[in-house]
């Protein structure tokens, strides 16, 4: 059984109970530091370790789990994954899901971190086809890999067609891809500063929309791995997607504002927008995704649009009142 040590990052001490953290006892560099962020998803977090654990004739890797202030730590059936997997699990106070990424990001050790998401499932030969892009590609240092939903059920349905949609209108005739996504991305460790991790911490969401619009900006884009396929799960019923879709509009506004003040244009104008819809409509006709989906990925993106105009007015609202307090004020001081 591998050797580890036990870390609490609460009280920044070590102690006896919690979190364990583990480190491998071989003193080689793995390829790959695969990250990711947990808050209250353990069952989900499962099956992505399973599905790490199952890779066949991957490569080297190490897996570090940052669990960002869950209600509860880790249960025995996550720490047994250490029997399999080289596994860091390190907990610490509710952050987000930047800070907490960019703390796994400081610890890693690994040539190429790969990030994905709690409920991301790497499917067969995943890692081995990411390493094989990276390996025949050195003049480029970020790896978009296939995302697809689960069409087992109608919520899933709806998130392969928003992500076949947004792949496909979004990849690049050299091959790269204007879209991020860190349900499944990967970056050279030469690229990252890691005292200062990769994601803004101010960004509590779209955290990724707004790296992607960092690369933009300094002229770069991730390379689309097609062969290296994630599939992203969405364990919510219908109605918590939709609520899901309101909640994340008011927590993106910030991203999005740091985004326009860099003068970047990430944002679909209209013309695309119908043209996806369109591209939407056509794919949802395959008997694996059908229509149904079509209406709710519209209906979310309906209510995430309405709500989005609806926090840009609360928050542009004080502004104005108080310049009125103000000229109110200076009328009655001239008088």
């Amino acid at each position: 059984m591998p050797s580890y040590i036990v870390k609490d990052l609460h009280s920044g001490g070590t102690r006896e109970e919690q979190m364990v953290e583990h480190r491998a006892l071989s003193t080689t560099t793995p390829l790959f530091s695969i990250i990711v962020v947990v808050y209250n998803d353990w069952v989900a977090l499962d099956l992505c370790l399973r599905s790490l654990a199952q890779q066949t004739h991957g490569p080297t890797l190490e897996v570090t789990v940052v669990d960002d202030g869950s209600r509860e730590a880790a249960p025995e059936r996550i720490r047994e994954w250490i029997r399999h997997l080289p596994l860091t699990i390190i907990r610490q106070s509710h952050g987000g899901i930047p800070t907490a990424r960019n703390r796994g990001i400081q610890i890693s050790k690994g040539s190429v971190l790969l990030f994905v998401d709690a409920d991301s499932r790497a499917q067969e030969h995943c890692l081995a086809a990411l390493a094989a892009t990276i390996a025949a590609a050195p003049q480029h240092d970020y790896f978009q890999l296939r995302l697809v939903g689960d069409c087992s059920e109608r919520v899933g349905q709806a998130e392969e067609l928003r992500l076949r949609t947004f792949q496909e209108h979004m990849l690049q005739p050299d091959g790269r891809i204007r879209y991020l996504n860190t349900a499944g991305f990967a970056v050279r460790r030469t690229r990252v500063n890691i005292a200062a991790g990769l994601f803004d911490p101010v960004a509590l969401r779209a955290e990724d929309t707004l790296l992607l619009a960092n690369l933009i900006q300094a002229g770069e884009l991730p390379l689309f791995v097609p062969d290296a396929i994630v599939q992203h799960g969405i364990p919510l019923s219908l109605m918590s997607y939709l609520r899901k879709g309101i909640w994340s509009a008011r927590l993106e506004a910030r991203a999005y504002q740091i985004i326009a003040s860099k003068g970047v244009k990430i944002r679909v104008t209209n013309q695309e927008r119908l043209s996806m819809l369109r591209s939407m409509w056509k794919i949802a006709g395959r008997p694996s995704i059908g229509r149904s989906a079509w209406f709710i990925l519209v209906t979310r993106q309906m209510l995430q649009r309405i709500a989005s105009l609806a926090y840009e007015s609360l928050r542009i609202r004080p502004k104005v009142a108080s310049r009125q307090s103000t000229h109110e004020s200076e009328l009655k001081n001239r008088a």
